[in-house]
């Protein structure tokens, strides 16, 4: 796998204007200075991060900065993302029933490091478990020590990096569980991302499942 040398602290500030950009300060209720200030301290915890940027397609990101629901609604993310050099913003799929997203929280296995912001370490896109079944898929991920990702990572990992998400590599994020046989996912669908959900016992050849390695805020790492 091809990598490109990156500076983390230059990184993590593209990624803060990435969404400053995407409008998510004023989404907030937020100044972009006040909306930077929220997040500033984790840019000190990219230090030791000693990897670099995976060349479009390889489908692994050495971190992301992750915003919560907390402070941004997921109906509110979802439109702020793109595919690749397009212009159409993503959106939730229908299938989600009203106040289904609200019931999609993070499984307790995760434990999530900030209520508000953190950051997100060794995403892999997890193209690897396309056409597995996804509960074989989630199983293998926690047999390794990994960790499943949330909703609110995996549209972290399509705003902050737009060309991950391509044709027959989209994800899983079993990360976020309703208590039902849902696994919410994202996909390309109408030339956008859409974040929808797919049965936990049912394959998809396009369909991987997202993973990390830890993740780490201020007063914690897991």
């Amino acid at each position: 796998m091809t990598h490109t040398a990156i500076d983390s602290g230059a990184e993590f500030d593209r990624q803060v204007r990435r969404l400053i950009e995407r409008d998510y300060p004023t989404t907030a209720g937020l100044t972009p200075q006040q909306f930077t200030a929220l997040v500033a301290p984790l840019r000190n915890l990219t230090a030791d991060i000693g990897h670099g940027v995976g060349e479009p397609g390889t489908g692994h990101i050495p971190f992301l900065l992750v915003v919560t629901r907390n402070v941004v609604a997921i109906e509110q993310m979802m439109p702020r993302t793109t595919l690749h050099g397009k212009a159409k913003p993503g959106f939730v799929d229908r299938s989600f029933e009203p106040g289904a997203l609200e019931r999609f929280v993070t499984i307790k296995e995760i434990g999530l490091p900030g209520q508000r912001a953190y950051l997100l370490l060794d995403i892999e896109r997890g193209e690897q478990f396309c056409g597995a079944v996804p509960n074989d898929a989630m199983d293998a991920i926690t047999a390794k020590g990994r960790s499943l990702l949330t909703i609110e990572e995996g549209i972290a990992m399509i705003t902050h990096f737009p060309g991950i998400l391509v044709k027959n590599k989209c994800f899983s994020l079993g990360g976020s569980r309703s208590g039902d046989r849902r696994v919410p996912a994202i996909w390309i669908s109408r030339h956008a991302p859409k974040l929808g959900w797919c049965w936990e016992g049912n394959p998809h050849t396009w369909l991987g499942m997202a993973s990390a390695g830890s993740r780490r805020s201020l007063r914690s790492s897991v």
